[in-house]
């Protein structure tokens, strides 16, 4: 057999790349190999080597076909290849081998060669010895010819059993080759009935017995059997196949014979598709020679695991059913050889004593470990084992030292665990029993001082101080925001680290951030904080430069280094223009095509990733448009010049040039084109001058002002006379006149309130000096000389000041030359007004402070004055004056919740401006809803609604009477608070100032006055003559005896006339008891109100009349209601053995009030209800219902009443009467369990088997039971767990009743009888009782008939039987007058006929487990584990159960939850137990469900605003008085001023305000102005959260979905981690149901399997049950349940364990939930998830492997039932899960080669001596007649059950789910051997001998 690794599915083909060879470039044909050469390697493998051929090619083709035929394989190399590796061949068969070179497209001629192994190993002794032989040298020659088969001759025996594979992928067709296979095999043998046995077991899906080695008895018998053999076909399960020959074939009664050699040959087609390693280890260890033989898809590495070393002996393969002929002969020669050598084992062996080490002490504990250390055991010890696993569950781990070393100490244990220890002594061929003990590491220390700090919008850095020890550090942090809460991170990081940055946060976000100490793969206790991150940064101080007609540039400082780019969003203040532009990360942009003289709103929001900030916004006023410059005339002629200018903008659409004569006439105009610069006026008048005016009118239509120049034409040429003297002529002279405009381009700007500048070009440098004139523009001509002023000719500007406040200025200069003036220019100028500061915000409100900011006016201010003061108090006008370059102002010292009247003027060099003003709130520090309640005499309760910011409240009462005060100061979290020793009838007010830090709200107060005071109680007692005669008893209340209280409210409340109608009550109620005193019932009275106070104990009476008597001289007492600390007071004082309570007697307490009470009642009567109190509740007028409910039993219709007055107790008096009578019924009491009333008894609870007792009880533990939120109490060997029958059953037992019991029978429960439960007499003669027949798996009960005979009857059968395999049962034994029933798991099973029982005598005890052969006070006891145990007296109980506890007949729709399940209402909270330990990180899930609701929040801050508008965010308002909104808002109220105006039509949109923060107070936005009311403001949040607790009940993960479609089997799968549970479910039913189906039929000593039960978490398989019963198969057996770990010490071996298959797909997520009560319960920190395979379910695919351990999985429930801590989840699989044992991981294909590590060989021996002393025949004793005693010959004498345990390799770590169930809790128990050993914490018990 031979194949290819890197090819096919089952043979190793290994390539040595030996050498590179430089290769030619040759061209044409490839040339071939050569050398071809064989080495053998092993005796299965062969490497061949070759020389490579001479020039370029591209690789090699390897090609090996089987001389005999069968399939080629082939495979292609590198061309670096030179040699290769063979493995799996077979040495006797011949192989032919080619080996071409080949490149792209041609190939080399082959290289070929045959060869077989064992010619080849010939070869190479002939070359050793020099010997030649040419016939054996030859390799190519074919094998011989197969035709005589080898035949064992030895005389040696064997006992084989052949396991064959019947599954479909063999088929019909090969399975004759397998008939003819096992026809060859068999032949090979001498079989007969006293030679050697053959056996045949076959499977497939589930195995069957096709003979055992008894059933025949010759060779042709057992051929004949092989040619019938038939087909079975199924799937591949042969891991539960082996575990069946084990369990059913290997066995005396199959025909196996003890010291005959045991041979099991396994023949298989593929791979398990269950585990075989556990199984293959048990038959191997239990003494039996493995051989296996995979055919065709066979797993070569799975055949190593199961067969016996060594592998080249004892596995074989083949590659077809047709080969298989080729192995027979190496078969049955090996099989041969190894019957002979175990013979000659077994004939040598010496069995020696074996002692176990002694005095088991364990040291040095530490949370991760601890040291154990032994006496050593007597003689030649080679090695101790300890073997250790945690009591709750979990595989054993081990460590193994040297036999001189008596110590080692444990590592890597869990923290806060109890461990399970055991010392085994291992000798040369055996190993001793194992000594035991236990310890509990320590917890884990958790890290300390969490900080988190360096806060910003979207990180935050956290450090604590670090824990030695630790290996690393695991941080969880999750948003508190409702709806972010899933968005939980994990973090890990090394042990060197304690702190670091957490990221990728969400703005103004409050996170819990919580720290694990992380050690291995277990975490600390957590440690939390909280912290909120920063909002995302806006932009700061925005700043307008640059203004002009149509542009601005805005420029404003960087928000953050993380800023993504800003959006500016720019708005006409009118609103009819809204523009938006987005920008990346710069700090300026110029803002365009803008409209002049306009006012524009600008918001700039900041961009990151996270989203936008809130906006930085201002406004800004474009200027006007510019007229044109340097206006000039030039180029006069007599009848035109040129007009020139410069234009000022681009944007200039035309222009308008005008003209007209200085001395009257028409204007012209002409309209140019907006690029000219000049223009010629032609046909003008000489000697004209002209006024010239130009405009610029721009493309938004706007117009320039006006631009005016003078020019003026020529004159015409004039002669003037001038008169020359000279001797000849006179010649005249021309002259023209001249206009000199020495001024142009007069411009008045930087216009201020008090000054105007003006400004001119200098046209002519030949003037001396300028005059300027300016009068206002209706001033007059005479003031011309008082505003004139005189420039030098060299000047251009002036400055005119001081000038009139919003007043027009006409300003003329004229150019003065030397010999007169120039041309006049003038112009217009206007001076500013004293502008108000405009646009008024309000932000940044506080309880003492708040925010206004404004726009700056226009005009330049020298400063702005505040003035603020209150309107709706009293109180002066405050002022403050800030400089002009101030904008904002933070008003400090305010009152809480006042509106101020803010005005704000601008100040100038001339005045102050109108006042802009407004309406500012401060918010509200004040409680709102106060109230009083619970108004009595002398106490009052007030109680409001807690405001959302407060720190503390200072609560004052004041007494209007005479002034005194009480004041208390509380928490901000206290909504209320009472006053006691107050005065009766005195007016009190009540007033709470609220608190923040160093703030205190204005009180809030309300009056209240105390009730009047009553009549005095009377000071002697009451005179209320009884009755004539005593009443008589009613009948329901003759059979009643119990323990009665009687709790009596007697505050000021009752009065005395009241009182009165409450002793007469009494006297009625207790007037219908029968018998009072020790025999009947007894009562007590506590009469309460501040004190309780004990009016009579119980044992005070004995009789009806004195009693009756002791009730009528009850004095009234007076005060307060205190019904808690009465309830404690019977308790601690009326319950007692001192004042009369009595054992097995219904307790039982009334209680009256009138009104609620003022301390707790809740948790008291919780707790005794608990522990067996039944209580009614009855209420009178002004009583609180919900208290009445909390305080008696359930049903509350039975054991509450609520009466309208004191009146109506007639109402109530009988119904009353008839309910106490009834539960106070001794012989069968009304009882309440799980929610449910019955008649009869809790025997666990009279046992003392309940969780807060058992501690108590002397041999007994607690363990999980069914579901691990059930425990269960395991028994152990002769506990002897009884009690007086007198305390449990006074009045003997009903005639009728059904006794239900939960238990499991044990590994270690003896095969004898023994009594489940019975009723001894005396002289410890049984009176009744159930006995259970563990050998004959027979039920039995018995009693005494009404004549005094003794009865018994038996019950046996299919049924019957199944309650001994090992699972747990319920058993339900109805008994009537006529016959006694059976019913097992809710199903009947028999039936049969009694008399009716006699009564039985109270005086002796009854006991559980006791076996029958007890001598008296000798008494021995079984071990078992107990869940439940009841006796109701009814006999239709049985029909009722649907026994919810059992997981495989569990209906989750009609069975009501479980315990302590996730379900997170109210009603379903249980008590709180003691605290378990710390579970460690489970896998996240998604978050808890909410906590319960708080009180409604407070009112959000400014509910009423002066000037209604939307909230908006924290930010500065928008300009004007208008919210930068987004749609246009209708007109909102008359505003404050008229200048304010109504919203603008569109504003630039707000940003959406970001969700505030829990607890802490964002930034207020600010009101919107004159905006409709905004919308109510969300709840207040949740109170601040609480540290988390221990991680609680719901740590766990969501429920997984259902399971996929089965798939094809598939390949191997790749060791993966482990992954999460599955949904609890899912888990339960397919797990128990493999479970219980695999141990059907099995033998009750090997069903220790029950102790792991074979699951993985990640996949879970349904396979088909074994047979029932040992023969053919019925149909898969009824779903069993998983059995709790084995016996005290150690589990079993585990049992076939589920293997992984594919990954199946996640589970869908859960719900996410609310957050929880408090700060988010940290969840156990989540293990590392697994990666996800292959996303197919259903029909699992090959097992893999051991994987390593994986991360511990959801935090369970703590301990046995740990208090509820903070629901992290609700997840139900976490709070009804239960333990399951790992499995075993899958090797990848990287690991290949295979090394098969060695099998442990130490064989453990626990030969537990079931008896103590000497064996004694079971002979009748006391009043047993049964029929045939139990002689001792009836049962086999002790023998070996099975390991203990399954080791766990060292080179894989076993995977461990860690329950989430009851923490199992071990005592020492008492041994009744003087000679047990002592050890320190250990369960140790001497060995055998």
């Amino acid at each position: 057999m031979h194949c290819w690794y890197e090819v096919q599915s089952c043979v190793l083909l290994t390539f040595l790349a030996v050498a590179a060879y430089s290769v030619s470039d040759a061209q044409g044909q490839v040339s071939p190999p050569t050398r071809l050469r064989y080495n053998v390697v092993t005796p299965d493998s062969v490497q061949i080597s070759w020389k490579a051929p001479k020039g370029q090619f591209t690789g090699y083709k390897l090609l090996v076909t089987p001389s005999s035929g069968g399939k080629t394989n082939q495979l292609i190399l590198q061309n670096t290849a030179t040699k290769a590796i063979i493995q799996g061949l077979i040495p006797d068969q011949s192989y032919a081998l080619q080996i071409i070179a080949f490149s792209d497209d041609k190939e080399s001629k082959p290289a070929q060669g045959q060869f077989r192994i064992k010619d080849i190993e010939r070869r190479k002794e002939t070359s050793k010895s020099k010997v030649k032989d040419p016939e054996k040298t030859n390799a190519s020659k074919p094998a011989p010819p197969e035709g005589s088969l080898f035949t064992c001759k030895t005389p040696a025996i064997a006992d084989i059993v052949i396991l064959v594979d019947g599954s479909w992928s063999i088929g019909r067709f090969n399975f004759r080759l397998v008939r003819l296979f096992l026809e060859n095999l068999v032949s090979a043998f001498n079989v007969g009935s006293e030679k050697t046995r053959v056996g045949l077991a076959q499977y497939s899906g589930d195995p069957r017995i096709e003979w055992h080695l008894n059933a025949y008895g010759t060779k042709d018998a057992v051929l004949d059997a092989v040619r019938n053999l038939p087909y079975k076909g199924g799937n591949t399960l042969t891991g539960l196949a082996l575990t069946y020959i084990l369990e059913n074939s290997f066995k005396p009664e199959a025909g196996a014979r003890p010291g005959v050699s045991k041979i099991g040959i396994l023949i298989t087609d593929g791979k398990s598709q269950d585990d075989v390693i556990p199984p293959a280890k048990n038959l191997r260890d239990a003494g039996i020679e493995l051989f296996a033989i995979g055919v065709k898809n066979a797993d070569i590495n799975e055949l190593k695991e199961i067969a016996s070393e060594p592998d080249s002996t004892h596995v074989y393969n083949v590659a077809d059913f047709n080969f298989m002929h080729t192995i027979v002969e190496g078969l049955t020669r090996t099989v041969c050889s190894r019957v002979e050598e175990q013979e000659k084992e077994i004939k040598g062996t010496i069995v020696a004593s074996l002692g176990a080490p002694t005095d088991l002490v364990t040291s040095e504990v530490t949370a991760r470990g601890f040291r154990v250390s032994w006496t050593h055991a007597p003689g030649k010890v080679e090695k101790y084992r300890v073997v250790y696993y945690p009591t709750r569950g979990g595989q054993p781990e081990e460590v193994v030292v040297d036999g001189s070393v008596s110590t080692t100490v444990l590592k890597n244990l869990m923290s806060l665990t109890e461990y399970q220890i055991a010392v085994f002594a291992i000798y040369s061929n055996a190993a001793s029993e194992g000594l035991r003990g236990t310890e509990t590491t320590l917890a884990l220390p958790m890290a300390s001082d969490l900080q988190l700090y360096d806060v910003s919008h979207s990180s935050m850095r956290a450090k604590w101080n670090g824990v030695a020890g630790a290996t690393g550090y695991m941080i969880l942090y999750a948003p508190l925001t409702e709806g972010l809460a899933a968005d939980e991170k994990e973090i890990k990081i090394g042990e060197a680290s304690t702190e670091l940055e957490l990221d990728g946060l969400l703005p103004n976000t409050e996170y819990t951030v919580t720290v694990y100490a992380m050690f291995g793969e277990e975490a600390s206790d957590p440690l939390t904080g909280q912290e909120t991150t920063l909002p995302l940064s806006p932009p700061a101080n925005l700043r307008f430069s640059d203004v002009g007609h149509n542009s601005a540039k805005l420029t404003w400082d960087p928000a953050s280094k993380n800023v993504k780019g800003y959006r500016i969003m720019y708005v006409k203040t009118d609103g009819t223009e809204t523009n938006e532009v987005e920008v990346d990360r710069v700090s300026t942009h110029t803002l365009t095509s803008l409209t002049s003289l306009t006012e524009y709103t600008v918001a700039i929001f900041s961009l990151y990733d996270e989203g936008q900030s809130e906006p930085l916004t201002g406004s800004f006023t474009t200027k006007k448009v510019p007229p044109p410059q340097h206006l000039e005339v030039d180029e006069a002629s007599t009848d035109s010049f040129r007009v020139s200018w410069k234009p000022t903008s681009s944007d200039i659409a035309f222009y308008r040039l005008a003209w007209i004569p200085l001395d009257g006439g028409e204007s012209e105009e002409v309209v140019l084109n907006g690029d000219a610069d000049s223009y010629v006026i032609e046909g003008l008048l000489p000697n004209t001058e002209y006024e010239v005016s130009l405009l610029a009118v721009f493309d938004d239509e706007s117009e320039s002002e006006v631009v005016a120049v003078l020019g003026a034409t020529f004159a015409g040429t004039t002669t003037i006379p001038t008169t020359v003297t000279t001797p000849s002529t006179t010649t005249p002279k021309p002259t023209i006149a001249v206009f000199r405009t020495g001024v142009r381009n007069l411009v008045i700007d930087d216009e201020t309130t008090s000054s105007l500048r003006v400004v001119w070009d200098i046209s002519d440098y030949n003037v001396q000096q300028f005059r300027v004139t300016y009068l206002t523009a209706d001033g007059d001509r005479a003031e011309e000389a008082v505003r004139t002023v005189m420039v030098p000719g060299r000047q251009n500007t002036l400055l005119l000041q001081p000038l009139l406040s919003d007043t027009e200025y006409k300003v003329t200069i004229t150019p003065i030359y030397a010999d007169g003036e120039g041309v006049s220019v003038s112009a217009p100028g206007k001076t500013l007004p004293l502008s108000a500061p405009r646009n008024l915000r309000v932000s940044d409100e506080w309880y003492n402070r708040l925010r206004i900011s404004w726009d700056a006016p226009p005009s330049p201010t020298m400063g702005y004055r505040i003035v603020y003061k209150p309107i709706n108090i009293p109180g002066p006008a405050l002022e403050t004056f800030v400089g002009d370059d101030i904008n904002t102002i933070l008003i400090l010292n305010l009152f809480s919740g006042t509106e101020y009247n803010v005005k704000v003027f601008a100040s100038y060099s001339t005045g102050f401006s109108d006042a802009l003003t407004g309406v500012a709130k401060t918010l509200y520090l004040g409680v709102t809803d106060l109230d009083a309640y619970q108004v009595r005499m002398t106490s009052l309760c007030a109680q409001w609604q807690l405001h959302r910011h407060a720190t503390a409240y200072r609560v004052v009462l004041e007494s209007l009477v005479d002034g005194k005060k009480q004041e208390v100061n509380l928490g901000g979290g206290t909504p209320r608070h009472c006053f006691f020793e107050l005065m009766p009838g005195t007016e009190y007010r009540i007033s709470v100032h609220t608190q923040l830090q160093e703030i205190e709200g204005p009180a809030v107060s309300i009056m209240e006055t105390t009730l009047p005071f009553p009549t005095q109680p009377p000071t002697s007692p009451s005179t209320t003559s009884p009755p004539p005669t005593i009443p008589p008893a009613k009948e329901v209340c003759k059979a009643a005896k119990a323990d009665l209280a009687f709790l009596v409210d007697g505050s000021w409340s009752i009065g005395d006339d009241n009182f009165n109608k409450i002793i007469s009550f009494l006297y009625s109620t207790v007037g219908a008891l029968d018998k009072i005193g020790p025999d009947g019932t007894q009562v007590a009275i506590i009469q309460f109100s501040d004190d309780p106070r004990t009016e009579f104990k119980l044992n005070a009476y004995k009789t009806k009349e004195t009693l009756l008597e002791a009730i009528q001289k009850i004095a009234y007492k007076g005060g307060n209601t205190k019904t808690g600390k009465a309830i404690k007071h019977a308790r601690e004082i009326l319950f007692t053995g001192e004042a009369g309570m009595r054992r097995g007697i219904p307790k039982v307490l009334v209680v009256i009030t009138d009104g609620r009470s003022q301390d707790d009642v809740n948790k008291v009567s919780r707790e005794m209800q608990l522990d067996g109190f039944t209580f009614f509740a009855i209420g009178v007028a002004d009583a609180d219902y919900s208290e009445l409910v909390n305080i008696g039993s359930k049903p509350s219709g039975r054991h509450v009443f609520f009466v309208d007055d004191f009146d109506a107790f007639t109402k109530i008096e009988d119904e009353l009467i008839t309910f106490v009578c009834e539960t106070a019924s001794a012989t069968c009491p009304l009882v309440t369990k799980d929610g449910n009333n019955f008649a009869g008894f809790k025997m666990m609870e009279m046992f003392g088997l309940v969780e807060k007792e058992f501690s108590a009880v002397e041999g007994v533990s607690m363990e999980p039971g069914t579901f691990n939120v059930y425990p269960c109490y395991r028994l152990h060997k002769d506990a002897l767990v009884s009690q007086p029958t007198k305390y449990l059953h006074p009045e003997g037992l009903p005639s009728d009743y059904t006794i239900t019991f939960l238990f499991r029978i044990l590994p270690d429960t003896p095969q004898e009888p023994f009594a489940l439960w019975e009723i001894l007499n005396e002289q410890y003669e049984p009176l009744v009782g159930v006995i259970l027949d563990n050998g004959g798996k027979t039920l039995t009960f018995f009693n005494y008939d009404y004549k005094g005979d003794f009865q018994t009857v038996t019950f046996e059968g299919p049924e019957i039987r199944k309650i001994f395999y090992g699972s747990f049962h319920k058993l339900h034994v109805v008994i009537s007058k006529t016959t006694a029933k059976i019913v097992i798991d809710c199903k009947e099973v028999g039936e049969k006929t009694i008399n009716a029982a006699g009564n039985i005598s109270s005086d002796g005890i009854e006991v559980l487990g006791r076996m029958v052969r007890s001598r008296g006070p000798r008494d021995n006891s079984v071990p078992l584990q107990l869940q439940m145990f009841d006796i109701v007296c009814a006999t239709s109980w049985a029909n009722r159960d649907k026994c919810c506890e059992l997981p495989g007949l569990r209906d989750e729709e009609n069975c009501p939850a479980l315990p302590h399940a996730c379900s997170c209402s109210e009603a379903n909270k249980g008590p709180l137990g003691p605290p378990g330990p710390p579970g460690g990180p489970g896998v996240r899930g998604a978050k808890g469900h909410r906590g319960d609701p708080g009180p409604k929040g407070p009112d959000g801050p400014r509910g009423e605003i002066g000037v209604p508008g939307p909230q908006g965010p924290p930010g500065p308002q928008g300009p004007s008085g208008l919210s930068i909104q987004g749609l246009p808002g209708p007109p909102g109220e008359k505003g404050e001023k008229g200048d304010l105006g109504f919203p603008g039509l569109q504003g630039v949109p707000g940003a959406s305000g970001s969700p505030g923060r829990d607890g802490a107070q964002g930034q207020r936005g600010l009101p919107g102005k004159d905006g409709p009311t905004g919308p109510q403001g969300p709840p207040g949040p949740v109170g601040i959260p609480g540290a988390p607790g221990v991680p609680g009940v719901t740590g766990s993960q969501g429920p997984q979905g259902d399971v996929g479609a089965p798939g094809a089997p598939g390949p191997k799968g790749e060791r993966g981690e482990r992954g999460d549970l599955q949904s609890q479910a899912m888990v339960r039913a397919v797990a128990r149901q493999v479970c219980e189906q695999l141990i059907q039929g099995h033998m009750a000593r090997y069903n220790s399997i029950l102790n792991q039960i074979p699951s993985q978490s990640v996949s879970t398989r349904t396979i088909a049950g074994p047979p029932g019963e040992p023969g053919r198969p019925g149909a898969p057996g009824p779903q069993g349940e998983q059995g709790s770990p084995g016996m005290q010490g150690f589990p079993g071996t585990p049992g076939q364990p589920g293997r992984p298959g594919e990954r199946g797909l996640p589970g869908e997520k859960g719900e996410k939930g609310n957050p929880g009560v408090g700060t988010q319960g940290p969840r156990g920190p989540p293990g590392s998830t697994g990666p996800p395979g292959e996303s197919r379910t259903g029909s699992p695919g090959p097992p893999g492997s051991p994987g390593p351990r994986g991360p511990a999985g959801h935090t369970g429930p703590p301990g046995s039932q740990g208090p509820s801590g903070p629901p992290g989840y609700c997840d139900p699989s976490s709070c009804a899960g239960y333990g399951m044992g790992g499995g075993y991981g899958e090797p990848t294909d990287q690991d290949i080669p295979v090394v098969q590590l060695p099998h442990n060989s130490y064989q453990i021996y626990d030969p537990e001596d079931l008896y103590d002393g000497e064996q004694q025949p079971y002979v009748v004793h006391g009043s047993y007649p049964l029929p045939s005693p139990y002689s001792q010959s009836s049962y086999p004498s002790p023998h070996l059950a099975q390991p203990e345990f399954t080791p766990v390799r060292e080179e894989m770590e076993a995977v461990e789910l860690r329950s989430p169930g009851i923490t199992r809790f071990t005592r020492k128990i008492a041994k009744r051997s003087v000679k047990a050993p002592v050890h320190k914490r250990a369960n140790g018990k001497k060995p055998s001998q």
